[in-house]
């Protein structure tokens, strides 16, 4: 009785070393073609002037909605921001572009169409590519810090309203000159949400970034902002660093 369960044993773990020897890992290559259409609307603003002079090259301001002007109706987009401003007759000194992200959808899933359409407005439009920003409020504040991580050798400085990030933006956003604003009674999105990934930039060693908070403002923090003629002589004064 003995000699047959040793035996037994023996026979299983002669089974479990085999199987144990023959569960080798292999290295093998994947390959798959990926074909996909991306479409966004957009509004679109040219400088006075830009006409004038076909040598001249303009700088380029991205601009990115907050979820409420999400949609079909592109026109919509012109509620707040730089498009609200061009439309009661503000004049802008660059190509505006404002582009609506579907019903539905949040920029972080629309990063790479923003920056297929950037390449399509410099391919399109004299733009200085040295000169090319992004702003965005609420949702579009989150996507101007998730863009611009992901390019930030793209832009030439970004201006994040109301928005946020995780901490793993903050890796590549150290040189790029960053504006960020808050309203400090934010009931939507906490001021925690910029706080944090502006002081993981510092921590980090990033010298270019600055934030202003509003005392007792709420969530439109923007209004006063893109209001503002020192944040636009702010942003225009930065040019992409070529180091």
């Amino acid at each position: 009785m003995r000699r047959s369960f040793a035996t037994c044993i023996g026979a299983c773990l002669l089974l479990l070393l085999s199987g144990v020897a023959s569960a080798e890992q292999k290295a093998i290559s994947f390959t798959a073609d990926v074909s996909k259409t991306v479409e966004l609307d957009y509004l679109l603003n040219v400088p006075d002037g830009y006409e004038a002079d076909d040598t001249r090259r303009w700088p380029l301001v991205l601009f990115l909605h907050g979820a409420g002007e999400r949609g079909d109706d592109v026109w919509k987009v012109a509620l707040h921001g730089p498009p609200k401003l061009i439309a009661a007759g503000k004049d802008i000194p660059a190509i505006v572009v404002s582009p609506q992200c579907p019903a539905g959808q949040w920029w972080d899933h629309h990063l790479e169409a923003l920056s297929l359409l950037l390449d399509q407005i410099e391919a399109d439009y004299r733009v200085d590519a040295d000169r090319i920003y992004v702003t965005g409020l609420s949702m579009g504040g989150f996507g101007t810090w998730a863009l611009a991580s992901r390019e930030p050798d793209r832009f030439a400085a970004a201006i994040p309203i109301c928005g946020g990030a995780n901490m793993i933006a903050s890796i590549s956003l150290g040189k790029l000159p960053i504006w960020a604003f808050h309203g400090e009674a934010d009931s939507v999105v906490p001021l925690e949400e910029t706080t944090r990934v502006v002081e993981a930039i510092q921590r980090r060693g990033g010298k270019s970034i600055k934030l202003t908070t509003y005392p007792g403002v709420n969530h439109d923090s923007w209004t006063q902002t893109y209001d503002n003629e020192e944040v636009w002589e702010w942003l225009f004064s930065k040019q992409r660093s070529n180091d």
